[in-house]
């Protein structure tokens, strides 16, 4: 049976996931590719935060504690009367954020991570160290998971252009998995580790 994860999700309701759980997701989560987090780094985590993108800096801490970013860049129409339509939301390749993921987790408050691949030692140290989970997606269901998404609320950055752009939407019961947890579990790791012991006692027969 599926749990159900409202957001803002607090801490002890990560700590209760384990890996192989399934999940759904439901209220405002942000999407966030390499442009979005290597912006988030640059300018916020490690460098000092410019007066222009003072605002947009304090949206972000505000509305991503006890939320989650979703690695996707959609395919977006927009409508005549202005508002915004995802026609397809399927996850991209997680494993480019590696190298700023926990910084992003740790300094934003952020409780889950959606993507399709998983994430390696870096992202599972952070998911441990500050109540966070990495949520593997359906790969190739991109119309099915835009389903899931009942609004686009609002949209930041376009100008890093539509699949990099921070879209903020609106998910109802939005389905995952748990493939890495809080407690540093990872399916990951251990298909990874399966996978090169097969690979060598095929090598060695």
């Amino acid at each position: 049976m599926a749990t159900k994860l409202t957001v803002p999700i607090s801490e002890d309701e990560i700590r209760a996931l384990r890996v192989g759980d399934q999940v759904l997701l439901s209220g405002v989560i942000f999407t966030g590719r390499d442009t979005a987090h290597k912006y988030m780094i640059d300018n916020f985590v490690k460098g000092t935060c410019p007066a222009s993108e003072k605002e947009f800096y304090e949206l972000l801490k505000k509305e991503l504690h006890g939320s989650a970013i979703y690695h996707c860049g959609p395919v977006v129409k927009k409508h005549d009367n202005g508002k915004y339509e995802f026609v397809a939301a399927g996850p991209t390749t997680s494993i480019r954020e590696e190298p700023y993921q926990a910084d992003v987790i740790g300094h934003f408050g952020v409780r889950a991570v959606i993507g399709k691949g998983g994430m390696r030692d870096k992202t599972l140290k952070g998911c441990a160290e500050h109540g966070a989970v990495y949520l593997h997606a359906i790969g190739g269901a991109a119309p099915l998971i835009a389903e899931s998404v009942k609004e686009v609320v609002d949209v930041y950055k376009l100008d890093f252009g539509v699949p990099e752009a921070f879209w903020k939407i609106r998910v109802e019961d939005f389905p995952c998995v748990v493939t890495m947890d809080s407690h540093g579990e990872s399916l990951h790791v251990k298909v990874l580790a399966e996978s090169e012991k097969k690979l060598k006692e095929l090598l060695a027969g």
